[in-house]
């Protein structure tokens, strides 16, 4: 049975549930008397918001289209688009998440390949205009062509399937490393995608190789058309190195380091991505064509896949509609933001709500000297973004004159939003915010940016408590994308919808959190280093208490995050935590000798363990094993999560996974922690049930 006939009969009897992108063809006639190319617009006619997808239909269509294509001897060439703004992106990943059987998964990944291989290998030349986003197999579409024209005005292009546990699975592993080399092949294959799946624009794959001609986006059909016409009668000639004849062990090398850096041997599809990549180089199609089949079918059925489409479809939806937040018509209009401080964080504040929010926004502190040192941090960032040009220089100037600074909180007069970001202190806090309502109107809000402390405790001596929100970031604040939004016992939703449509306004993914100590993140993440560290303490070796937790494939290291976060931070949340559940969260002695000797972390300079810091964790005499560490971090991880739902700190799991990716890292692989603590058994072992579903964020069994 052929590879459409197979899929025909997969189908048959099925949903059709499909959003089917089609291949609508219209005939063009080329400038300068080039012939006529039939044209495909690639186009799912159901939304015009919703990108070009491709699931079993969808494919069947394009071959349809190639088909009648074939059959005409009256063509020139054939030239592939997409609709306004989008080209393609990829395989359709609901039907990925609904495939049931190895069987499927290899079907659809040859069906993948025999319809894009077709476009490289019809009777006539074939161009590939790529006028929008194109991701996954929309690039792979491209690839596929002959020829290659992109505008200068696409935002994104991608090979993203890495991120998600998938490798390039139609052709990217095999046709791009041949067209522009494995060392710039792999930066869209493994580095782009872990590295918070970093996208490119169209003048970057330009400037790679990918795309033969880069016009721009206001006529770029017609010109494409042209250019397709020169090339045809042979006035524009593009001429390719043969990348095959390098040496490409070196590049392949290189990266898998990269790869174990990052992962540890967590995820296994970049590594399956690597080993493709470097058969690329001597194998024929058909044989690299067919490992890709056999690597897609294989990563389609693992964990790791239903894991990364959790956690994308977290980020993609729930996110945007935060769970439990008030009805939005309930904010108020913010016309002007004050901050309260003016050190680092502050100052990132107020150059985050100046861009994005483009209000004036007034900073306090208490002395000249660190005013003018934190607008002027403000004014040298911006600086910085008018040299790497995301901003013009007349956006420059109106972003700098936005930030101005005052000795007084009379400054806050006419402000709609102020929040704090000052020392993490209950008292200090409480007195700043005295302050504040002693000048601002009735209906501003106050928000804090406290990492732990209680958003109840410090409205409580206010005239009006209701309209305090917790507001916390995390570092750095223009890059981590999560904003835990808390609701004190006081707040009100009126409050509570203007720190949201903030939030949105300032291009943050909000959660909605209970008041509780630490909220969500922080509270995770200091239980688990209280493990890890406790483990030390009683004399497990600091390299073996550190790398236990590897096989997740965080981004760093329990004792990295330690020092990037400083001792004394780490201690301080330690101590406000003990305070809270001393049964649950201990305070390491050895951590609080680590602060009182001025040590930045465990490491030193040269990445090791600091002789002086590893004397002063010597002494314990209960010393575990890696997996011990482990089983011990994990299973309190477990019990945790159980109490924070108990307790209604978060509507859902889910909104427990969509913190710990967004707030801290945590691999899309794993699909947050939730997902994680299921498949290995933990949360069953230590709470009597699942987090989620069986068959949510898993294999179905």
């Amino acid at each position: 049975m052929s590879t459409i006939e197979t899929w025909k009969a997969l189908l048959e009897g099925k949903n059709a549930d499909e959003v089917v992108t089609k291949a609508l063809v219209r005939d063009v006639e080329l400038p300068y008397g080039a012939g006529t190319m039939a044209l495909i617009t690639l186009d799912n006619g159901h939304d015009h918001t919703k990108p070009n997808t491709f699931g079993p239909r969808g494919l069947l269509a394009l071959n349809d289209a190639l088909d009648a294509i074939a059959a005409r001897s009256d063509l020139a060439a054939v030239g592939v688009v997409g609709k306004p703004f989008i080209f393609a992106v990829g395989a359709d990943l609901k039907g990925a998440q609904a495939v049931s059987s190895r069987e499927e998964a290899l079907a659809i990944a040859r069906l993948g390949h025999h319809v894009f291989r077709r476009l490289g290998e019809l009777h006539v030349p074939s161009f590939a205009f790529v006028n929008g986003a194109a991701m996954g197999g929309g690039l792979e579409i491209a690839l596929h062509c002959t020829y290659r024209t992109v505008s200068s005005g696409v935002p994104a292009i991608a090979l993203p399937e890495c991120f998600l546990g998938l490798v390039p699975g139609w052709g990217g592993t095999q046709l791009l490393p041949r067209l522009i080399g494995p060392e710039k092949a792999l930066k869209l294959i493994i580095e782009n995608p872990l590295s918070q799946n970093r996208m490119i624009k169209g003048r970057d794959a330009y400037a790679l190789g990918i795309a033969d001609a880069m016009l721009d986006p206001a006529d770029f059909i017609e010109e494409s058309l042209r250019w397709a016409a020169q090339v045809l009668r042979g006035e524009v000639s593009v001429e390719r190195p043969d990348h095959t004849a390098e040496d490409w062990t070196p590049v392949i090398d290189q990266a898998r380091t990269l790869v174990d850096l990052k992962l540890r041997g967590a995820s296994p599809a970049p590594y399956r991505a690597l080993d493709l990549v470097a058969l690329a180089r001597t194998a024929t199609r058909d044989e690299g064509f067919a490992a890709e089949d056999e690597a897609l079918a294989d990563l389609l059925m693992g964990d790791e896949l239903r894991a990364g489409l959790y956690a994308f479809d977290l980020v993609q939806r729930r996110a945007k509609r935060p769970a439990g937040a008030p009805d939005k018509s309930l904010a108020r209009q913010v016309t002007k933001v004050g901050v309260v401080g003016a050190g680092l964080m502050a100052s990132q504040l107020a150059l985050l709500f100046a861009r994005r929010l483009e209000v004036p926004v007034v900073m306090t502190d208490l002395d000249q000297a660190r005013l003018d040192k934190g607008v002027g941090y403000v004014h040298t960032e911006v600086d910085k973004l008018l040299a790497k040009g995301r901003v013009s220089a007349d956006q420059a100037n109106r972003l700098k004159g936005l930030v101005t600074g005052s000795l007084t909180k009379d400054a806050f007069a006419d402000a709609d939003f102020v929040i704090e970001a000052v020392f993490e202190d209950l008292s200090v806090k409480q007195k700043v915010f005295a302050e504040v309502e002693e000048v601002v109107s009735e209906t501003c809000v106050l928000a804090t940016n406290t990492s732990s402390l209680s958003v109840t405790d410090m409205a409580a001596g206010l005239r009006h408590p209701e309209r305090v929100v917790g507001f916390h970031f995390f570092n750095p604040v223009a890059v981590l994308p999560l904003l835990e939004v808390v609701r004190g016992a006081a707040t009100d939703d009126a409050t509570l919808a203007t720190a949201f449509a903030v939030g949105k306004t300032l291009k943050k993914s909000c959660v909605l959190v209970k008041d509780a100590p630490a909220f969500v993140v922080n509270r995770l993440l200091t239980r688990f280093m209280g493990e890890v560290t406790a483990a030390a303490d009683e004399g497990t070796p600091l390299e073996v208490a550190d790398h236990a937790l590897d096989s997740l494939g965080l981004p760093m290291t329990p004792f990295a995050l330690l020092q990037l976060v400083g001792p004394a931070v780490a201690l301080h949340v330690a101590e406000t935590m003990h305070a809270a559940f001393p049964d649950r969260f201990g305070v390491s002695e050895n951590l609080a000798k680590l602060v009182a000797a001025g040590k930045p972390g465990l490491y030193g300079p040269d990445f090791q363990i600091d002789p002086e810091v590893r004397a002063l964790f010597e002494g314990g005499s209960s010393p575990s094993t890696g997996e011990e560490v482990r089983l011990r971090a994990l299973r309190a991880l477990a019990q945790e999560i159980k109490l924070m739902l108990d307790e209604g700190v978060v509507s859902a799991p889910q909104d427990i996974d969509l913190c710990m990716i967004l707030g801290a890292g945590w691999p899309f692989h794993t699909g947050g922690i939730t997902p994680y603590l299921d498949r290995t058994g933990i949360s069953e072992e230590v709470t009597g049930a699942r987090f989620l579903e069986p068959g949510v964020a898993s294999v179905p069994a």
